[in-house]
């Protein structure tokens, strides 16, 4: 397996992990009505992507969009509840640590994909480190079971989106229709949320800026490398690779927002390299090399016949 779609992936992370500094840089607004919005707009997005890269094709059919859909709006609604809850330190590692081990759990019972002894390695590597990145930043807070049901809801709902994602692309669908389409369902989900939650400053400067920005940068173009990567590589080596988010955002709390994490959220991160290491790098053995379309029985020479 080529290298191009883990690396695609990482990216993605890498995108996705700037969400918690944007947030925290911008103006303070109601989390359930900024994550609607950054799904609402990001869909917006990506339909305009698909349309300008004449990708039409979304494989899986209606009920697959629906369900990928259903599956974005759970990850976005319950991951800011459980946030709001139990604090985003608890909240983001339960959730966050939690889709490797579900997207592959899911991807075995439905999708058929195998779980190898390198995924089960690199998955317990890159979970711990992420507990020990929390820990070690100090943010533990208490702990809510109420919260703690949720983010696992939330883990659950991410891997459900990456498992049934990768089933319309397996189908043949187009990596921006598909993001185009599951991201259209789940903006057409969260509308009520608008009816029922304050919308506080999105409409000023600040918030516009902010749902742009989140739009944009983590949502449809970190979506797009998120689905060519998954095209070409399972749901669950997907979902741990991803676990790259949480070791960007705490990082970019270092540079950006000034926070001194202390020894257990660096060995935390080493772990997580790790994890990501062992299935981002390791080479994989070499395709057989592909028999002749038309290989003709093997005809004796006379000398061979008379050997």
């Amino acid at each position: 397996m080529p290298a191009v779609p883990r690396v695609q992936i990482l990216l993605s992370a890498l995108l996705f992990g700037t969400t918690g500094t944007a947030q925290a840089l911008g103006p303070q607004l109601e989390p359930l009505a900024l994550g609607a919005a950054r799904i609402v707009a990001g869909a917006a997005l990506l339909g305009l992507v698909a349309l300008v890269a004449g990708a039409r094709r979304v494989g899986g059919g209606p009920r697959a969009v629906l369900l990928a859909g259903a599956c974005v709006a759970l990850y976005q609604a319950t991951f800011f509840a459980a946030v709001a809850d139990t604090g985003v330190a608890v909240g983001t590692v339960v959730a966050i640590g939690s889709a490797p081990a579900f997207a592959g759990l899911l991807a075995r019972a439905f999708a058929g994909e195998r779980l190898t002894g390198r995924w089960v390695a690199a998955t317990a590597l890159a979970s711990a480190g992420v507990v020990l990145l929390v820990v070690g930043g100090g943010a533990a807070g208490s702990v809510s079971a109420p919260g703690v049901g949720l983010a696992l809801l939330s883990g659950a709902g991410y891997a459900g989106y990456a498992v049934a994602t990768k089933r319309m692309l397996d189908a043949g669908g187009a990596p921006e229709a598909v993001m185009a389409s599951v991201f259209g369902a789940g903006a057409l989900l969260l509308l009520p949320v608008f009816a029922i939650v304050p919308l506080g400053g999105l409409a000023t400067a600040g918030g516009a800026a902010l749902v742009l920005y989140l739009a944009v940068v983590p949502t449809a173009l970190a979506y797009v490398l998120f689905a060519r990567g998954l095209k070409r590589i399972g749901a669950g080596e997907t979902a741990t690779l991803t676990l790259a988010e949480p070791l960007t955002a705490a990082a970019l709390g270092v540079v950006a927002l000034g926070e001194r994490p202390g020894l257990a959220a660096g060995a935390g991160a080493a772990l997580v390299l790790g994890g990501l290491a062992l299935l981002a790098l390791r080479p994989d053995p070499p395709a057989a090399a592909p028999e002749p379309a038309h290989r003709h029985p093997h005809r004796p020479t006379p000398v061979e016949a008379r050997a």
